[in-house]
């Protein structure tokens, strides 16, 4: 288990055109806040998501989740 509570990065992402907060918490669960900002609909599809944007899933939040976990298995 790790001794922190959540952390974070800024990252361009180019799915959506914009940067994103990547934030890891201490169980590992990530959220984007360019999904969240995304999810409104208005350039979204049926599920009101942007059609690039991937959620937590995607490739930099999961790159960064792993670099972390990385770092604390060292």
């Amino acid at each position: 288990m790790v001794n922190w509570q959540v952390t974070a990065t800024t990252v361009r992402c180019d799915m959506v055109g914009d940067e994103v907060t990547l934030l890891v918490y201490k169980d590992w669960s990530v959220k984007c806040t360019g999904h969240a900002k995304y999810a409104t609909g208005k350039t979204g599809n049926k599920n009101g998501h942007h059609p690039r944007c991937e959620g937590a899933e995607c490739r930099l939040a999961t790159e960064y989740r792993k670099k972390l976990q990385e770092e604390e298995s060292t």
